[in-house]
């Protein structure tokens, strides 16, 4: 009986695998081809021109990079100002390495990293990014908040970095990188140092007319909380299409009642970078754009801030974004702050920075 069970068993199973095979074509091997290329590299931090600004006197960087190849990749090699770092020659998939290494040794001035890509076949490519650390930033006077976008998303004030939404990019700014809007993309940060009775916000801009409205700064009341369409609290501001131009407007709560500047400048779409400044006190309302006024409005209640937790930039998501002003893939640089009203002379001043 038991050989007989042994038999019906063995039986069952060569059965069950003759079935398991119907229907599967074998698995024949395929000739890799000639290795026609050289690695292709592609280093995403730190991009060109990044300045790295911590208090510390010697910094950690994360260096991102790939590099792929048409048949295979031997070794990939990271060097820092000429000196080998790090070297990998295992990788998960044979023809694409994505490679996260932390540095700790970047110290202040210029630095070179370069990324080394060795396929099977001996052939090499070599791409380098030129980079800097430079001193930790000394605000300005009033100044709560500062994002150059120089290759991060960081504010240098707090030194803490903004949440990204999407996929935006950076690409040359008015002053080394700026921020590079896509569609679905935005950035988010907290808003609870950046919303005092006296606000300023100061910025260059390149405008993207495609698409035809979009959110370009909002600071307001989580709309899934308040079903908030009232504006009576926070501050947006966007801009819609005029025809081939394109209308840019600001539009904030006092606290029972809302103020439209609206439009403070209606501009053909261009590869012009302008400054665009906002001050506002308790009394009065002023925008700038390259250092000259263009719309004033009086007040008599000062900007209402409550509830407004959270800073959206370059789209009016999450919480203004009822008229469909969505991500703006416009351009943005210099980003400021302050938790007074500029005069003047401050506009004119931070605008010549720049220039």
């Amino acid at each position: 009986m038991k050989i007989l069970k042994y038999i019906i068993i063995s039986s069952l199973m060569m059965a069950l695998a003759v079935s398991c095979e119907k229907g599967i074509d074998p698995i024949n091997a395929v000739t890799p081809g000639a290795d026609t290329s050289a690695p292709v590299i592609n280093i995403s931090y730190p991009l060109e021109g990044t300045l790295v600004r911590v208090p510390e006197t010697v910094a950690s960087i994360v260096i991102l990079c790939s590099a792929s190849d048409d048949i295979e990749l031997k070794k990939v090699v990271l060097q820092m100002d000429g000196a080998d770092i790090a070297s990998f020659d295992s990788f998960k998939d044979y023809r694409r390495a994505a490679l996260s290494y932390t540095y700790d040794n970047v110290t202040d001035g210029d630095h070179v990293l370069t990324v080394v890509a060795t396929d099977l076949s001996g052939k090499t490519s070599t791409s380098s990014v030129n980079f800097k650390k430079v001193a930790p930033y000394n605000p300005l006077p009033g100044e709560v908040f500062y994002m150059p976008f120089d290759g991060d998303n960081n504010d240098l004030v707090s030194m803490v970095a903004a949440k990204k939404v999407g996929s935006p990019t950076f690409g040359p700014g008015k002053t080394g990188q700026a921020y590079q809007g896509a569609t679905d993309a935005y950035l988010t940060f907290p808003a609870t140092a950046l919303t005092n009775p006296e606000f300023s916000a100061t910025f260059w801009y390149k405008l993207n007319g495609t698409p035809d409205r979009a959110g370009i700064l909002a600071i307001c009341r989580p709309y899934a909380v308040y079903n908030d369409t009232t504006r009576f609290k926070g501050l947006r501001v966007a801009r819609e299409n005029n025809g081939a131009k394109q209308n840019l407007f600001v539009n904030f709560g006092i606290s029972a009642a809302e103020v439209w500047m609206n439009p403070f400048i209606t501009v053909t779409p261009s590869d012009t970078w302008m400054h665009i400044a906002i001050t506002i006190s308790a009394t009065k309302a002023t925008i700038y754009v390259d250092g000259a006024v263009v719309k004033e409005a009086p007040m008599d209640h000062a900007i209402d801030w409550s509830g407004c937790t959270s800073m959206s930039l370059m789209s009016g998501k999450p919480n203004f974004d009822y008229w469909n002003h969505f991500s703006d893939l416009s351009m943005m640089d210099e980003l400021r702050i302050f938790n007074k009203a500029l005069s003047a002379e401050e506009v004119t001043s931070i605008y010549q920075m720049k220039k």
